[in-house]
Formats: C-alpha cells, sequence, structure tokens
C-alpha cells in the first residue's frame, strides 16, 4: 500500500481522509500543534492509528507542498471568514438583531 491509498484527493485543495469527510489539514493541525498521534486518536475517534500515522507520514514525505497546502486553506478560511463579517448569512443576521434586541431591553446597547 502506498501512502497517496490513506486519500481522496478531491481537488488541488481538499485532500481527505479516504472514507471520511475529515481533512488531512485536521490531522495536521493537531500534529503541528505538538499532539501526539494518541492523543489525535482521542480527537479524532473515527480514524485509526494507522490513518493517523499515515497522515503524518505523508506530510513528513511531502512538506514542502502540504505546507502550501495547508497555507492555501488558512488563506481560503479567513477570506470566507472576512466576507462573512462583511455580508452575514440570513441566520447570523437574525442571531445579530436577537442579541441587539436583548441588550436594549437589558439597558446595555451594543
Amino acid at each position: 500500500m502506498q501512502l497517496e491509498d490513506y486519500f481522496d484527493f478531491l481537488s488541488p485543495d481538499d485532500i481527505r481522509l479516504k472514507g471520511h469527510r475529515i481533512g488531512i489539514d485536521n490531522v495536521l493541525d493537531y500534529y503541528l500543534e505538538g499532539y501526539s498521534p494518541e492523543e489525535i486518536a482521542a480527537n479524532l475517534p473515527t480514524l485509526s492509528l494507522e490513518q493517523i500515522y499515515g497522515t503524518i507520514t505523508y506530510y513528513l514525505h511531502n512538506q514542502a507542498d502540504i505546507d502550501a497546502y495547508l497555507l492555501r486553506l488558512a488563506r481560503w478560511r479567513e477570506q470566507r471568514y472576512q466576507e462573512s463579517l462583511v455580508n452575514p448569512s440570513p441566520l447570523a443576521q437574525r442571531i445579530i438583531a436577537k442579541k441587539q434586541e436583548r441588550a436594549k431591553e437589558r439597558g446595555n446597547p451594543l
């Protein structure tokens, strides 16, 4: 079995563990924060230790490419976050309005 066999390469910016909706970024975020594979497994219990070790090994063998992938993903997430601040979804708008309404009721306008 090759390392690539552990993953579904859905696009250049979407790599997931085969049979899961979990992206390699989820595993690598824990790894890069210093979590052990066993600690990662405790936080992502649907993954086997083999899958976690496979993800870490794939990262170590392709570190420059995967670091670039993680950076693109972080930039995309930040862009989406900033867009959501400017144009909140209808649900977010209702939540904001409800919070403002409650604050007014308490005499603490936001």
